[in-house]
């Protein structure tokens, strides 16, 4: 596993822990079923506080992408289905409220593309 963290970057490290383990976990370099450092061997790897890889550990399992097993450590899970189950969940949800709010498909659609594009910067 390999991390790049730009602390003159704009995003917060570790967003930056998060996004990068969560696109290798994604993209196979890290497969599922791969033991992560622990958080403080991490942390020194990279010459972060504890709490900040804490913090990305976290939101990585609150994601669905790592699972802690105690004292065992922690995993890359098998998150695909689950990251698409809550995409799905949450774009079902955003559609009900669309149509609740008057919105036609082409005006919910250009929501969702703008949301998009701000987020990922195409």
């Amino acid at each position: 596993m390999t991390l790049n963290i730009r602390i003159v970057e704009g995003s917060a490290p570790y967003e930056q822990v998060r996004a990068q383990i969560s696109e290798q976990a994604r993209s196979g370099a890290l497969p599922v079923g791969y033991r992560l450092p622990t958080v403080r061997g991490l942390a020194e790897q990279l010459g972060l506080a504890a709490n900040t890889v804490a913090k990305a550990y976290r939101a990585l399992e609150t994601d669905g992408v790592i699972e802690t097993r105690g004292r065992n450590g922690t995993f890359v899970a098998a998150a695909g289905s689950a990251a698409e189950k809550e995409a799905a969940t949450a774009a079902a949800g955003y559609a009900e409220r669309a149509r609740r709010l008057g919105l036609g498909e082409a005006e919910a659609l250009a929501a969702v593309r703008d949301a998009l594009r701000a987020v990922y910067g195409d």
